[in-house]
């Protein structure tokens, strides 16, 4: 299927691991080119050789003010049609484990630097008329995960923006949307298996089995599937969503909304 994106310039954060590296390649599948924000230097060097020109890397947190900078340069210069909003989470804590040194860093890992890079990307979308905006959260945001106390918390601020600002910037062809993963084989589930032993007093793969058997649907979510969607989202074809919350969970979450 055409989701109509060849040739379209992308800007994909967190693009060489779990839920970044997924839309990274399947955006680059469609014949996009990727603008790829990570850390890992050694990773977007292996990315860039794999998709040469189709990826252009860009090594920095992206949760500080001078990645964001560098990125929103590039994005002005490759005039991006969207932007994937994603980095890691918090470590796993319940609310009596915390202190408030972990709420600052939460607020600062988890929100604030996607108000900071929003505001930036907004009046480029915009000038150009058009605009596709992803984050990635969780699925906590719908219905609240044991240790996650941080994460949840900040995430559903994550929620209230993205709704107001579909909003605030509807009828201007710029969409908001957010996709809440569950259970995937990521990185973050593995830490919070990892608490899950160490609390439990079980082995690794004891916690682990016990893990996948409270998925309904009997095994973990591929985030490489997940990015199908979000590649989806930031095409033209989403032109008709906006302010929404997928949550790809394999039927974990009870609510109804």
């Amino acid at each position: 299927m055409d989701i109509k994106i060849k040739n379209q310039s992308f800007l994909v954060c967190g693009a060489t691991s779990g839920f970044g590296k997924g839309t990274a390649e399947a955006l680059i599948k469609e014949g996009a080119t990727v603008i790829g924000v990570a850390r890992n230097e050694d990773k977007l060097n292996d990315m860039e050789a794999r998709f040469g020109k189709h990826f252009i890397p860009v090594q920095g947190d992206i949760t500080t003010s001078e990645t964001i900078e560098n990125v929103v340069d590039l994005a002005k210069k490759y005039k991006i049609s969207g932007a994937l909003i994603n980095a890691g989470g918090p470590p796993a804590l319940s609310f009596q484990e915390t202190k408030l040194e972990n709420w600052d860093d939460a607020y600062k890992n988890l929100l604030r630097w996607k108000v900071e890079i929003t505001q930036q990307l907004l009046p480029i979308f915009k000038t150009q008329g058009y605009g596709r905006l992803v984050y990635i959260e969780s699925s906590s945001v719908k219905q609240p995960i044991q240790n996650l106390v941080l994460s949840t918390s900040l995430r559903l601020a994550v929620v209230g923006m993205v709704k107001t600002l579909s909003q605030e910037v509807s009828g201007e062809n710029i969409t908001f949307n957010i996709i809440a993963p569950g259970s995937h084989a990521t990185p973050a589930i593995e830490r919070l298996i990892k608490k899950k032993s160490e609390l439990e007093k079980i082995s690794y793969d004891m916690a682990h089995e016990a893990w996948i058997k409270n998925i309904p649907a009997g095994f973990m979510g591929n985030p490489d599937y997940l990015g199908t969607l979000a590649t989806w989202l930031l095409s033209p074809l989403a032109e008709f969503v906006t302010g929404q919350v997928y949550a790809v969970e394999g039927g974990n979450v009870k609510s109804t909304l």
